[in-house]
């Protein structure tokens, strides 16, 4: 395995993305074979980042939450089939009927029908969130089980359900049934508990305009805990990942059945022609003959990446401390190594192609959610480009309804009710934008 390759690309990544300080470690079977900090946990004192440096993991945390569940299945507490009503019985989803339709599975697989919603951290207790849900008035993408795209706030209606039958606060549970059994320590979802702990990373925000770091304060989340609370090391990630690697089983013990934790890596509905999505994870099942579990996070000073190669025992954890990185980038150049694979070697190769203008023009338009991802659609001078976030990407066409985004190497794919019709919605970022001009 050759780590110096790794490391090369991580220095020059590390420029071009500005990303100050970044944590990567590899285990196989449980042994770490890769462990490495680069650059500074914080921007002003220059401390340097190491293994054990805490970051914010973002929707990382998802599959803690999503495991809770199966868990909860396991011990006879639920079924993953059932509808949520039945556990959660003031749960409601206007334009949706009848209820029982939405199950749980819909809940871990984003696959409810809601598109993403305006983010409400000021709710701290989930119940006020099913009265938040139940007001709204929501753009449906379809049948529940139809479509996939990210909703944190169905998703984090899980963690009532944890409350319900732990009798605990989420946070309390998750870190009596998860985080303490696997020995992780320097794991938390406590920000006051980060103020009391040694070598925390600060979060930062990279400010191009005027070429610096905006250092973040931690947020306090709310309900989104969720799907986005914990904080913690790459070193703590990789006890997590081994209890993938070993069938639910931790240091001699079975946490959870192997049946159970399967579930959570089967490819319960489609993302893209390569991938899947699973419980809280997000599979490619033929990498080069091995199957690619993984799950990412971003929020305000956190780009994350996890995830495992069961096949192979590995399990590889990527942690970054600035907003906006493609932090799964790094963290597939780690596991190329450790496969013995080229590090540029990628998912999905597709070619360009060439569309007549009137074809091209059915693309055109702006595509937004409530959370607040906006992407706009332009022709110029015969070419198209996506304008997200005030910066403008040329595009390729790879099919007549995908777009790859050139510089970042990222698909948009797009909805077409009619053959000749304007698309009704755009996917990127594991979020569907419905068209609104």
């Amino acid at each position: 395995m050759n780590w110096s390759i790794f490391e090369k690309r991580m220095q020059q990544r590390m420029e071009q993305e500005h990303i100050p300080g970044a944590a990567v470690a590899v285990s196989k079977h449980g042994k770490i074979i890769y462990e490495q900090g680069f650059g500074v946990s914080d921007v002003k004192t220059q401390e340097p980042v190491t293994p054990d440096t805490i970051f914010g993991v973002a929707s990382v945390t998802k599959s803690f939450t999503a495991l809770a569940i199966v868990t909860l299945a396991e011990e006879g507490k639920l079924s993953l089939d059932d509808p949520v009503i039945r556990h959660l019985p003031n749960f409601y989803i206007p334009n949706i009927n009848p209820m029982e339709a939405v199950q749980i599975h819909h809940l871990l697989t984003h696959s409810t029908g809601l598109t993403p919603m305006q983010r409400r951290e000021d709710l701290n207790q989930i119940k006020e969130h099913l009265d938040y849900i139940a007001k709204e008035e929501h753009d449906l993408l379809g049948k529940p089980g139809e479509y996939f795209s990210y909703c944190n706030d169905a998703f984090l209606l899980l963690g009532a359900i944890i409350e319900k039958y732990t009798g605990k606060l989420y946070r309390r549970s998750l870190t009596e049934q998860i985080l303490n059994p696997l020995k992780m320590f320097r794991s938390t979802f406590s920000v006051e508990e980060i103020h009391k702990m040694s070598n925390v990373s600060t979060p930062y925000v990279y400010d191009s305009k005027n070429g610096e770091f905006q250092e973040q304060d931690w947020p306090t989340l709310g309900n989104y805990e969720v799907g986005g609370g914990i904080r913690s090391s790459v070193i703590d990630l990789l006890k997590y990942g081994e209890l993938y690697i070993n069938k639910g089983s931790f240091e001699g013990k079975q946490l959870v059945s192997s049946e159970m934790l399967a579930k959570m890596s089967q490819p319960h509905i489609s993302i893209d022609k390569d991938s899947f999505y699973g419980y809280a994870f997000k599979i490619t099942p033929d990498y080069h003959g091995v199957t690619l579990v993984e799950h990412g996070g971003g929020q305000p000073g956190v780009s994350s990446n996890f995830g495992f190669v069961p096949e192979k025992g590995l399990a590889v954890a990527v942690l970054t401390n600035v907003s906006n990185v493609y932090a799964n980038e790094i963290w597939l150049d780690a596991v190329n190594v450790a496969l013995g694979k080229p590090i540029e070697e990628r998912i999905s190769k597709a070619s360009a192609i060439s569309l007549p203008l009137e074809k091209m023009n059915r693309f055109v338009g702006t595509y937004r959610s409530k959370e607040g991802t906006s992407l706009e659609i332009v022709i110029d001078n015969a070419s198209l480009y996506a304008k997200i976030e005030n910066t403008t990407y040329p595009l390729e066409i790879n099919t007549e309804d995908t777009l790859m985004n050139v510089e970042l190497g990222r698909t948009i794919r797009f909805y077409f009710e009619e053959e000749e019709a304007k698309p009704w919605a755009a996917f990127l970022g594991m979020r569907m934008l419905p068209r609104v001009s």
